[in-house]
């Protein structure tokens, strides 16, 4: 068995991987030898360009729970995955991108190689958890391993294997015990547990952040909030935790002033599995978020508890264990502290659908939830999304995320979504995307088309970059690139023989989402200026 062969017998059958994405090159060809034909239990996705294939993963592991997987060519495929990755680390997303490199003899020379660089693993090392280089094929095990053993036990993110392409046709031997090791993330410690059940049931104005890494026990999360009857922000990352317009759900709207005098006033604060990081806690770019009474932080990563808010009581542990045993410990409580009431009052001073900014957004989000009550809304950084944010509410989890927190990427919504179809074929998906943003990665249509996939690509068509218009006009400065011209996206969707439509009004949009394919990607293209005159 050669080492490619091996790489491939381990990800198919010692770590179940069902799908990878990867655009075949010279440095590659050997990692396709194990798939050639076709393989029943594999599935390989041909993106346009290697950061729609990080996107796609990165959409893939959101819906999946499970690591999207890459195969990338030496120098400029990783150097176009960077951004992609970069976006996985922020938001904790388990990806793993196997890449050639150059022949061993030959690394850090500088001989003019194809596709060298002076250090690729160095340069991939700041965007990913580890970027290990492989110089002994007998160790390829031992190095899938430890990806694993980061997405499972510790706070997941992207892993770099690189392999040197005299490697891949290497004779090893074959791990005769070889099995996976299952990694068991750590447990709340009782003592602290203890504390902090101490001073929740104490508190009489409690308030509770839940963050991504909630996302995985909603069952649990819902028991301790409403044990505590406490109003709680949960992220963009953990929509749907709490389920669908929970009376104790304050949304992702911690930026806003009657959230944050919830947080000043509280006096226990609870945060679990949150960065407690700007894009969330801080859209208006003003550190106003302050934490009043004590705040006790849970996290996997011990140095996240220290940063953006110094904690009275931390605890290193996994957020589901902890929210299942503080809801345990908890049990029912009998006191009642007026959550639901807080909670509605804070929304309806918020009053969010008639916000100017966010009201021709709302009858937006209710055509959808009308036509695709159950989609998985996967967007880009565009109006829509930043809307959507505050307006959506998921009746479960892994249903709602995009790339305006966190990194803020534009080009992730398309193919993001694409690695959404393929991870859940049994839910709609809707790409939420804007003129702008989605010019970054329109070729991966090609792909969507290809692959059949039964996509929504819902585009907001408001002439240009209106996020960058709406900030150099705050700052008095004279708009420049902003005001791009779009291409006929009509013509580009029949070319890529992908169903297209404009809209201009919900009951355009409605009769758009009712007449979609079940066997292809539609675009439906809204005209931002129209739509905002017809709901006005």
């Amino acid at each position: 068995m050669t080492c490619a062969e091996l790489l491939i017998r381990l990800l198919r059958d010692t770590y179940g991987v069902d799908t990878v994405f990867g655009i075949p090159g010279v440095h590659t060809v050997e990692l396709y030898r194990g798939l050639e034909g076709g393989d029943a239990n594999m599935r390989h996705v041909t993106p346009r360009h290697e950061q729609g294939a990080g996107f796609m993963a990165d959409g893939y592991a959101r819906t999946t729970g499970k690591p999207g997987v890459c195969f990338i060519i030496t120098g400029p495929g990783m150097t176009n995955i960077a951004t992609a990755m970069g976006q996985a680390l922020a938001d904790s997303v388990p990806m793993l991108v196997i890449s050639s490199v150059n022949r061993r003899d030959t690394l850090g020379l500088g001989q003019g190689r194809l596709h060298e660089l002076p250090s690729q693993q160095q340069l991939m090392a700041g965007v990913s958890r580890f970027s290990h280089t492989l110089l002994d094929a007998d160790r390829l095990p031992e190095v899938m391993a430890r990806a694993f053993a980061i997405f499972e036990g510790a706070r997941p993110g992207p892993v770099h294997i690189e392999i040197p392409i005299d490697l891949f046709n290497a004779p090893v031997e074959t791990p005769r015990h070889w099995q996976r090791t299952r990694i068991a993330r750590p447990a709340p410690d009782s003592a602290s547990l203890d504390q902090a059940c101490r001073w929740l049931k104490e508190a009489e104005r409690p308030l509770v952040l839940l963050g991504g890494g909630c996302a995985d026990a909603p069952e649990a999360a819902r028991q301790l909030v409403e044990a505590l009857d406490a109003p709680t922000v949960v992220t963009v990352n953990a929509k749907g935790v709490l389920g669908r317009n929970h009376p104790l759900d304050l949304g992702p709207n911690a930026s806003f002033p009657p959230v944050r005098e919830m947080a000043l006033d509280a006096d226990v604060v609870l945060a679990i599995g949150t960065e407690i990081g700007e894009t969330d806690y801080d859209v208006v770019f003003d550190d106003g978020f302050e934490i009043g009474g004590r705040l006790i932080r849970v996290d996997l990563d011990a140095e996240q508890l220290a940063r953006n808010h110094s904690a009275d009581l931390a605890m290193v542990a996994d957020a589901g264990l902890t929210l299942s045993a503080l809801a345990e410990r908890l049990g029912k409580q009998a006191s009642k502290r007026h959550g639901a009431e807080r909670t509605r009052a804070a929304l309806e001073a918020l009053d969010l659908v008639n916000d100017p900014a966010l009201a021709p957004y709302v009858p937006l989000f209710e055509t959808l939830d009308n036509a695709l009550p159950e989609a998985v809304l996967v967007g880009d950084s565009c109006a829509t999304v930043y809307a959507g944010n505050h307006l959506v509410s998921r009746s479960e989890t892994r249903r709602y995320f995009n790339s305006a927190s966190g990194y803020g990427t534009l080009g992730y919504g398309l193919p993001a979504a694409m690695g959404a179809c393929l991870g859940r074929p049994d839910l709609p998906v809707v790409a939420l995307v804007g003129d702008g943003g989605v010019m970054f990665t329109l070729t991966e249509l090609a792909c969507a088309v290809e692959e059949r996939l039964p996509l929504v690509i819902l585009l907001w068509h408001n002439q240009g970059y209106e996020e960058i218009r709406r900030f150099m006009d705050n700052a008095g400065v004279t708009r420049l690139g902003v005001d791009i011209q779009a291409p006929d996206f009509q013509m580009l969707a029949a070319g890529f023989g992908c169903s297209a439509t404009r809209v201009g009004d919900p009951a355009g949009l409605q009769r758009a989402l009712d007449n979609r394919p079940s066997n292809g990607p539609m675009l439906i293209e809204v005209d931002a200026a129209a739509w905002q005159a017809a709901v006005a």
